[in-house]
This record gives structure tokens, C-alpha cells and sequence, in this order.
């Protein structure tokens, strides 16, 4: 007997809740098991073996470590959506559960991005439900969101492993979405306030810099004035961009920040080469070009102030973040649903969040959404950041996502080709390929020459 649309979201967010236990613990299981980007093989092997236990066709080694399943639908052919869980930690080793080892550490609640996944998976492969689907759902576990070890990452693209530096980016150029149709995945937050759940908004596009200061060593004592202070110019360098600050417009949210990587050998010897890796975030791709060549213009700077030379190498930064108003839509209703119409944010699409994430890049070639839930405390991407709710962090999302993928797969697939019918992509896969190789470029300068 067939059973309408709320008979199947009931069967499946009552499937989700019979899991609870389990997909905790595999939630908590990955935050015990940190691992950043492109090196998250003990994660990976758990999702493909989470995936096996439930009976689900995939493949692993997705640019390194992504896994891929595909479930399908009893009800005939259709669309297909990719529910998306990131693998990845970051570095944080001042947090509670950071890897000794390593310093990883899962300060932004991507294990449990997996462990929503999961449950949304449990949702829909209830035998009642499944049977009524049209297409195929594709849950996908994407590696190195997190856009940290660039100098790592370099390193595998100069060993022709990878070409781009993040995960999505890397799937899209593998043709891993070429068999999707649309993607939704959810994020925690600790910045919803009184709210347990928001839609809309977007994000920053950025660009990330790996810069090589150049000087002549010496005696730092004895002869300082032999040599060329690289760390001088990295430091003149980091001046001119703050004396840029000023000039940004507060329209672009222009975030400009990062880190030096090598700051000098020895105390005793003047410093000739200095390593940063910076981040320059704009609101729009044409913002962030804009930026880009400004801070580029500080670094050379920088590297005249003291006669030494600079190296700039540009990689492909992120999009920003583009919800199909379809997929918003279900997301918001279900989300009422779940936790109530007085607990849903509802952000304006110009509401830019500030950080980046290559769920952007996802959203120009095909419908997404990447909604937010609560659950967690403390500032992300900090030593405070930690989940505190598991049930708004994990199961909530579980079912939301569940119900969307309902709505999108069930009645013949009508709300999945409703969203497609109105779907106009930003670029095309082949286009977005050529505008981020377009953006990876070297600029070399030497600031000695008259």
C-alpha cells in the first residue's frame, strides 16, 4: 500500500530515531580519530564501512579519501541527490580532543557532519520508504573542506596526486559530480543564538597565498649588516596590508589573515627565508581578484622595503555560496517540523557569514544547500568550539535532510524536477575548471633590482 509523502517522513525520522545510539557513536568515534584534509584514512574506512553495513554500493579513494555510495530508489527511474559529510579536522591543538600527535582536532563539527549523513541514509533506507523514491540517493563523504597544510597539499599536486587543494574542488575536476544532480548537506553552528536551526545567507569567495620571503643570511651579531632580512620584509609587508584595511568597502566583507609558517633558523642568523601562508575573502570572485593583486602589491612591497625578493604562488580559493531557493524552501518547512517555526532562522540571501567553503564551488554548476544547526558552543575553528547537543548536532539534521530528500524523490521525483526545472547554473563544470586554473598563477619579484 502506498503511503503519502507525511506517512514516509514519519517511517523515516522514526527509523532515524531506532539508530540514535549508533550514529552517535559514530559521530563521537570520528571527533576521538581527527584527521585533516586528503589524510583522513581512518575516517574513510569507517564511512566505507558503515556503508557495507547498510548495505551500500560505493567506491573509496575519491581524490584519496573521498567515499562514494549510490542507493536506489524503488520507484523507477529519477533524479539524483548527493548527501554530502565532510571528513576533515583542522588544527587546533589546544582543544580537548586534538590528536597529541598531530594537533588535529574536529573544532567546526564535521564528525557530525557524518553521523548526520548517516542517519538521514537510516531515514531513507527504510524498506517502506525507499520503495517509494524515484532516482538515486548518492551520499558522498568529501575530504579537505578545511582549507589548512597548504604547503602539504602543494606538495601532493607537485606529485601529480591531486591538482586542487580542496576537496570538492578536486571531486568536481574528477568528474565524481558529473552523475549528481543536486547536493544538500547541513553544518553545526554555535552563533544561531536562541534560534536551533537557519537557512540562506551565503559566503565568502577567497583565494589563498603561499608566500617565500628571500634574503641573504649572516651573523646577526657580527655582520647583520651583510646580510637582507627576510622576516623584515614579511613583517613591512604585513604593514602595508593593514594600512590597506581602511579602503575595503563594508559591502565586499573582505577578511585578510594568516599565518607564518617560518619565521627563521636561528636567532643568531639574520633571516633569509620566511614562509606565510595568508587568505585573502571577498564577497564576489571580481572582489576578491581586486583584493588579491592589492595584497600581492603589499608583499612586493615589502620585499623593495629591504631589498629582498618575494615568490607568490596564487591556488584556487573557494565560491561563494549559492542556495537554490527550491531546496531552501524544503529545508526551512521540515526544519518547522522538526524544532518549530519559532526556533528557524530565515537569513537574507545577502547575509554573508564570512568564511568560505567549497560547498560554493558545488553550488554554481548544480542546485545546493548548506543550511546550519545548531548544537554546539564556543567560537569555531577555536579550542571553546565543541558540540554540546548531539541531538540538535546530529539527529535533527538526520531527519530535516531525510524529510528534503523525501519531498525532492517521493511522488515521482516532483519536487526534485521542480527544482531542476528552475535551476539557471552560474557556470558550467568546464567553466568553472578554466576560471580557478585561471586563478592559480606565480608572481616572482625582486625588490633589490634599481
Amino acid at each position: 500500500m502506498a503511503l503519502n509523502k507525511e506517512e514516509l517522513k514519519r517511517k523515516a525520522c522514526e527509523a532515524i530515531e531506532q539508530r540514535k545510539p549508533e550514529l552517535l557513536a559514530v559521530a563521537k568515534r570520528i571527533l576521538e580519530n581527527p584527521e585533516t584534509g586528503f589524510h583522513e584514512f581512518k575516517t574513510s574506512k569507517l564511512v566505507a564501512e558503515e556503508f557495507t553495513k547498510r548495505g551500500i554500493s560505493h567506491k573509496s579513494g575519491l581524490a584519496l579519501t573521498g567515499v562514494k555510495g549510490w542507493i536506489e530508489g524503488g520507484a523507477g527511474p529519477g533524479p539524483r541527490v548527493s548527501i554530502i559529510g565532510e571528513l576533515d579536522s583542522l588544527l587546533v591543538p589546544e582543544h580537548s580532543t586534538s590528536d597529541p600527535t598531530t594537533g588535529a582536532a574536529h573544532a567546526c563539527g564535521h564528525h557530525c557532519q557524518i553521523g548526520m549523513m548517516l542517519g538521514a541514509l537510516a531515514g531513507l533506507q527504510a524498506p517502506e520508504v525507499l520503495s517509494q523514491l524515484s532516482g538515486r540517493i548518492v551520499p558522498f563523504a568529501v575530504p579537505a573542506e578545511e582549507f589548512v597544510q597548504v604547503e602539504k597539499r602543494m606538495a601532493l599536486r607537485d606529485e601529480k596526486r591531486i591538482e586542487f587543494l580542496s576537496g570538492k574542488q578536486e571531486l568536481i575536476r574528477l568528474g565524481e559530480f558529473d552523475d549528481v544532480d543536486m547536493a544538500i548537506m547541513c553544518h553545526t553552528a554555535s552563533d544561531l543564538g536562541k534560534k536551533s536551526f537557519a537557512v540562506g545567507g551565503t559566503s565568502n569567495a577567497h583565494v589563498v597565498k603561499y608566500i617565500q620571503f628571500l634574503g641573504k643570511g649572516a651573523h646577526a651579531g657580527g655582520s647583520p649588516h651583510v646580510g637582507i632580512n627576510a622576516l623584515n620584509a614579511a613583517a613591512w609587508s604585513l604593514m602595508a596590508i593593514h594600512a590597506n584595511r581602511e579602503t575595503f568597502p563594508e559591502s565586499e566583507t573582505v577578511r585578510i589573515h594568516g599565518i607564518i609558517n617560518r619565521g627563521g633558523e636561528s636567532v643568531s642568523a639574520v633571516p633569509s627565508d620566511i614562509r606565510l601562508e595568508w587568505r585573502v575573502r571577498s564577497g564576489s570572485p571580481e572582489a576578491v581578484a581586486k583584493n588579491s593583486e592589492r595584497v600581492d602589491r603589499c608583499f612586493k612591497a615589502g620585499a623593495m622595503a629591504v631589498g629582498g625578493r618575494v615568490k607568490i604562488t596564487n591556488i584556487p580559493g573557494y565560491m561563494p555560496l549559492k542556495h537554490d531557493s527550491t531546496l531552501q524552501r524544503l529545508f526551512k518547512e521540515n526544519a518547522e517540523r522538526v524544532v518549530g517555526h519559532e526556533s528557524v532562522l530565515q537569513m537574507p540571501s545577502t547575509r554573508n557569514r564570512g568564511g568560505s567553503t567549497d560547498m560554493g564551488d558545488l553550488s554554481q554548476i548544480m542546485p545546493a544547500c548548506h543550511p546550519y544547526t545548531g548544537g554546539a558552543t564556543g567560537a569555531g575553528h577555536s579550542k571553546e568550539y565543541t558540540i554540546k547537543d548531539y541531538e540538535a548536532a546530529v539527529i535533527n539534521p538526520a531527519k530535516i535532510m531525510a524529510m528534503v530528500a523525501i519531498d525532492l524523490l517521493s511522488e515521482g521525483a516532483a519536487g526534485a524536477k521542480e527544482a531542476l526545472s528552475g535551476w539557471r547554473a552560474s557556470m558550467t563544470k568546464e567553466q568553472y575548471l578554466s576560471f580557478q586554473r585561471e586563478r592559480a598563477r606565480e608572481v616572482e619579484f625582486d625588490g633589490g633590482r634599481e
